[in-house]
């Protein structure tokens, strides 16, 4: 169909199907970048998150953005990679580039959570501290902070990696510098790591074994957060069905619908911008005037 065809079919219909007409002969018509986005990289995203200020639900915008098409989260002690989020959990998975692994362990810096956020530490994740000093506050009788049950293990297995050479120590070397524990035990005002504070060298967090509890390379490590689902809203969910991103504007950081085409609304996308489906091609909700 000619791009002359395709333009009278938009002035004299309202299509509810996608178009048949090629993408080139409507381009001029539907913006293709709104001011937010539904994925960062690899990661889709929905409310309450979003790609950069403006996007989302405010209270997580402070924590979250998508910097060069990686998702990333902020907290007083550096800066995170979002490696993924299950929407049906309600949870996300942290990568800490600093964190010790099987295949690589180096000093690490410490990790905190703000306590006012919309986070908290989820209940599989398992804390590992390494290379700790005899004298640790971790060692305390009185205090009973490391597990010496099953962390026994964890603690075998992760000494018995190569990559413990990067914290000074040799594969396979006594257990008696490590210490496993499991939220919500509170190191810190803020429930937080300071391992200057705790005379350890580097952390990891595990929270899952892949299967595996045998292999330390098949663990899963990152930190896994919870985050609160509770702020869903009706007009949300209004405009996210019209097409829309959910998102904030104003000084008093009130609702805002975000269409496709950039523009704001207090309602949603229906009438106001343009709606779209999962793929590129668009449905029209608004009568188009071609001049």
């Amino acid at each position: 169909m000619s791009s002359a065809k395709c333009s009278w079919l938009l002035l004299k219909v309202f299509l509810l199907a996608p178009l048949i007409c090629p993408l080139h002969a409507i381009s001029h018509v539907l913006p293709r970048n709104g001011t937010c986005h539904d994925t960062c990289g690899s990661v889709p995203l929905k409310f309450p998150f979003g790609s950069g200020f403006g996007c989302g639900h405010p209270a997580f915008a402070r924590y979250i953005k998508c910097s060069s098409g990686n998702l990333q989260f902020s907290t007083g002690t550096g800066v995170y990679i979002v490696s993924s989020i299950d929407y049906s959990s309600n949870s996300l998975v942290l990568s800490d580039p600093f964190m010790s692994t099987c295949a690589s362990m180096q000093n690490s810096g410490s990790f905190r959570l703000d306590r006012a956020s919309p986070f908290s530490l989820a209940a599989e994740d398992m804390f590992v501290l390494l290379g700790c000093s005899t004298t640790s506050p971790l060692f305390d009788q009185n205090e009973d902070l490391c597990d010496t049950g099953s962390g026994l293990r964890v603690c075998r297995g992760l000494y018995s990696c190569k990559g413990v050479t990067g914290i000074g120590l040799e594969p396979n070397a006594p257990i008696s510098t490590c210490c496993v524990y499991y939220p919500p035990i509170a190191l810190g005002p803020d429930y937080g790591l300071d391992l200057p504070k705790l005379q350890c060298s580097s952390y990891t967090s595990l929270y899952g074994f892949g299967g595996d509890e045998g292999d330390p390379m098949k663990w899963q490590f990152g930190i896994s957060l919870q985050y609160n689902d509770s702020y869903n809203t009706e007009s949300c969910k209004n405009c996210e069905a019209s097409g829309g991103l959910c998102g904030f504007a104003g000084l008093d950081q009130s609702f805002a619908c975000i269409c496709r085409n950039g523009l704001n609304t207090t309602t949603n996308c229906y009438g106001r911008g343009y709606a779209w489906s999962g793929t590129w091609n668009p449905y029209i909700q608004t009568k188009i005037t071609v001049a």
